[in-house]
């Protein structure tokens, strides 16, 4: 008889078999989702989307017979720890954990292991152990893509337009899509500054000059202030490189204290991520220029379709099996794509039910 660990390390003939004799099959498992509970880490209230991830997270588990039981970290590693631990104690049957600190957490899924509990690690990666069994996120580097193209068109840079002054924003150091968000968008950005057509007068480029603790709004709006008071002074800046809408409203508040904002100052091209509801009625406003929408029910669907498959004896589908190292294993990986979003398309987000035309007056 499998065991959940069994699954997990069954590989390519085992998944075959399982598939076989899936949901619709006779031979398949009994279903298990009745009796059994899953426990839900997010990072932190503080965050529109984070809220919409464990909401739609636990909505959907419901709905397919599952009890849940939901816990937010509040931005606190070791408070994490103690939830997660907790969880394990309470005899959870699988995790689906989004991690604060993603080098923090080995010792208590290891303690998941012990207890044959299947760890989900839920759009941030979980780093430094054999314990994670599976990543459900949407394509990091796609996002930096999509962030930097988008500079790239509305300054012209393809048609030889320039030079223009920009200035990047990553996201927090302890976060491992960071550096997939930041490696995408200098994959485009990157010829355009070494032709010069894109200069940075700060001289802060490398990755580990421009992140941002915590995705930190206000820690945003401080380092914008102190690059606009020492390399602004007869400068204007044309664009700024932001991964996150917070972060992204950190800068605008900046700039617009700067003087930014009218007819003869106008604000720069600035990017986003999450499509959070003020962000985008900022965009409807002609503030922020775009988001990467992510469509964070999806991935709750994602998440929740792998539970129910690890827990009735089946190999989940993945997109990837080789690409995302946790520096210990290659974690198997579920990718969603993401969209752009700016002020041309923004009625997009109404036409999918992710918010109502009200809530974007």
């Amino acid at each position: 008889m499998f065991n959940r660990r069994t699954v997990l390390a069954g590989g390519a003939s085992l998944a075959l078999t399982l598939s076989a004799c899936g949901k619709g099959s006779e031979g398949g498992s009994e279903d298990r989702s009745e009796g059994s509970t899953v426990g839900i880490a997010m990072p932190t209230r503080s965050s529109e989307r984070w809220l919409t991830d464990g909401k739609s997270v636990v909505e959907g588990l419901k709905a397919q017979g599952y009890k849940t039981k939901l816990v937010y970290g509040d931005d606190d590693p070791k408070a994490q720890v103690s939830q997660i631990e907790k969880l394990v104690q309470q005899g959870v049957d699988a995790l689906i954990i989004a991690a604060i600190d993603n080098k923090s957490l080995n010792g208590v899924l290891q303690q998941a292991a012990d207890a044959d509990i299947p760890v989900i690690s839920y759009d941030r990666l979980i780093l430094g152990t054999r314990n994670v069994d599976y990543y459900v996120s949407f394509d990091n580097e796609m996002v930096g893509l999509i962030q930097a193209s988008y500079i790239i068109r509305k300054l012209g840079l393809e048609d030889g337009k320039g030079p223009f002054n920009i200035e990047l924003f990553a996201g927090s150091p302890d976060d491992n899509n960071t550096k997939y968000f930041f490696d995408g968008s200098m994959t485009h950005l990157q010829p355009f500054l070494d032709s010069k057509q894109l200069v940075v007068p700060s001289g802060e480029t490398e990755l580990k000059q421009i992140t941002t603790p915590r995705w930190d709004g206000p820690t945003a709006q401080k380092r914008m202030s102190g690059i606009l008071t020492k390399w602004y002074r007869s400068e204007r800046i044309d664009a700024v490189l932001s991964p996150y809408d917070g972060i992204s409203r950190g800068v605008l508040s900046a700039l617009k204290s700067g003087g930014y904002g009218s007819d003869i100052k106008p604000l720069p091209v600035i990017t986003g991520q999450d499509a959070e509801l003020a962000s985008v009625k900022s965009i409807v406003a002609g503030q922020q220029s775009q988001t990467v929408y992510k469509d964070v029910r999806r991935l709750a669907e994602a998440a929740t379709t792998m539970v129910d498959d690890l827990l009735n004896d089946r190999v989940p589908w993945v997109d990837d099996s080789t690409s995302y190292k946790n520096g210990v294993k290659a974690v198997p990986a579920v990718l969603l794509q993401p969209t752009s979003v700016d002020k041309t398309n923004y009625d997009t987000l109404v036409t999918d039910g992710y918010f109502t035309a009200d809530e974007l007056k």
